[in-house]
Parts: structure tokens; C-alpha cells; sequence
């Protein structure tokens, strides 16, 4: 299009190609560290375990506290959900359940620093001389049986983290994508995610086993290291020693 000049001319200027900014650094939700417990108020989950020991039963109350955190994925802001505190009620305080209180803080501190998942993941390793503590149900409907107390309310703890959508039902991290994903979902539509059904997980286990022509492997057998597959709904060694986790 020819634009006509009537006027004198008295000086120009090059019109500069816009500048495109930068791409965001990547910067991970699941590690960005959270200095301290915000202020006001953070939605929780209370939840009653119980548990069978040497002891008897016993029966402790835990809250968890999560809250939005924000990262940056494949240069786009993301949020995701993250566990910032793991709180036990005074009420129930007791010279046996020290430990719980003192393992609540630490759990609290390595939630804040991003890292909570390997953390009660240890926690579920811990054993004691007392004999097998009994504490829920696996996604079969049997009985699970813990190397001790401390582990009992590990696996407590990653049942409430998988119900929120944070771990998978084994207690592995869910990927970043699959929080921002589930996060924005739960935003739009105001329900937070729910876990598959027990009869949706044994559905894509079975066409994983149709697909591989072999069992899924679920771990390896204290006794001679071989695979554990799971028999009957119990962890069981398939390189023959007989050894299972349900005795």
C-alpha cells in the first residue's frame, strides 16, 4: 500500500523486529523447596490407622496437609499438589508414640524440601524383633503384614498420599505431568481425582500379563533373591524356595 509524504521530512528511524522473550527455565514442582508452613489455612486429610503387633491393637491419628506449588515444565507454568506437613494430635501423645511425634517432623521437613517420597519410602524398609505388625488391606483384599510399627504407618501414609493422587498405588512418585494434569482437572471440574477401582487395576494387570506372556514381578524374595510375583494376592517366590509374605 503507497502512502503519500506532504510534509518535510526531518528524520527517520528503523523499526526494530520485536523481541521474542526468552523461554522459562525449567524448574521441577516436585523439588522447588518450601521454607516453611505457609499461614492460614491448608486442606488436610485426618485419617484413623490401626494396626495389630506383638503388642496388640493399637490405633493412632495422623493429618496431612497439602498445598499448591508452582514449577516450570517444557517452558510453561505448571501447579501441582504437594504434601507440606504430616501432623500428629497432641491428645494422644504417649512415651510409646515419641517416635511418631519426632517422625511426623522429619516427614514435615522432607516434605517441604521435595523429597518426602523417598523418605517414607525408607521408612517402610525399618524392621524390629517384635514379630510382623498387621495394618490394611493390599488391592486383592488380603491382609498386609509390616516389619514393624514404623512401617505399618508408612504404608499408611502412602495409601493417603495414592488416594491424593501424589504416588501410585505401590508408593512410587507420580510423574510431574500427571499431578499438573490432575490438579488443572480437579480446578475445572471441582472433584478431586479418584483412584481406579480394585477391579480396574486387576482389569490392566491382566492385559499387562496377556501382553508380556509372563507375571508381573512385584519384588524379590528375602530368602534366595529370585522374583516375587503375586499368588493368591500375596507376594510369592517365583524361582521355587516357597517363600511368601503372607506365611
Amino acid at each position: 500500500m503507497a502512502v503519500e509524504i506532504t510534509s518535510k521530512i526531518v528524520s527517520y528511524s528503523v523499526k526494530k523486529a520485536v523481541e521474542e522473550a526468552p523461554p522459562l527455565a525449567d524448574e521441577n514442582p516436585l523439588t522447588v523447596r518450601i521454607p516453611s508452613r505457609p499461614e492460614g489455612t491448608l486442606e488436610a486429610v485426618s485419617e484413623k490407622i490401626s494396626y495389630v503387633g506383638a503388642e496388640g491393637r493399637k490405633k493412632v491419628y495422623l493429618l496431612v496437609s497439602f498445598m499448591p506449588v508452582e514449577g516450570v515444565l517444557g517452558g510453561k507454568r505448571v501447579v501441582i499438589e504437594r504434601p507440606v506437613e504430616f501432623f500428629f494430635p497432641s491428645g494422644q501423645l504417649s512415651s510409646e508414640h515419641q517416635w511418631i511425634t519426632a517422625t511426623m517432623r522429619s516427614l514435615s521437613l522432607a516434605a517441604r524440601g521435595g523429597y518426602v517420597t523417598q523418605a517414607v519410602a525408607d521408612l517402610r524398609k525399618v524392621a524390629w524383633d517384635k514379630g510382623l505388625v498387621r495394618c490394611g488391606m493390599n488391592r486383592w483384599g488380603k491382609p498386609m503384614f509390616h516389619d514393624s510399627e514404623v512401617a505399618a504407618i508408612a504404608w499408611s501414609i502412602q495409601q493417603i498420599l495414592y488416594r491424593r493422587g501424589f504416588l501410585d498405588i505401590d508408593g512410587n512418585q507420580v510423574p510431574v505431568e500427571d499431578l499438573a494434569s490432575r490438579y488443572a482437572q480437579r480446578l475445572a471440574s471441582g472433584h478431586a481425582w479418584q483412584p481406579p477401582t480394585p477391579e480396574e487395576i486387576a482389569h490392566a494387570e491382566r492385559e499387562a500379563h496377556d501382553k508380556s506372556g509372563k507375571p508381573t514381578v512385584v519384588g524379590y524374595c528375602p530368602e534366595c533373591n529370585g522374583e516375587l510375583i503375586m499368588m493368591d494376592g500375596c507376594p510369592t517366590c517365583y524361582a521355587g524356595c516357597g517363600w511368601s509374605k503372607c506365611g
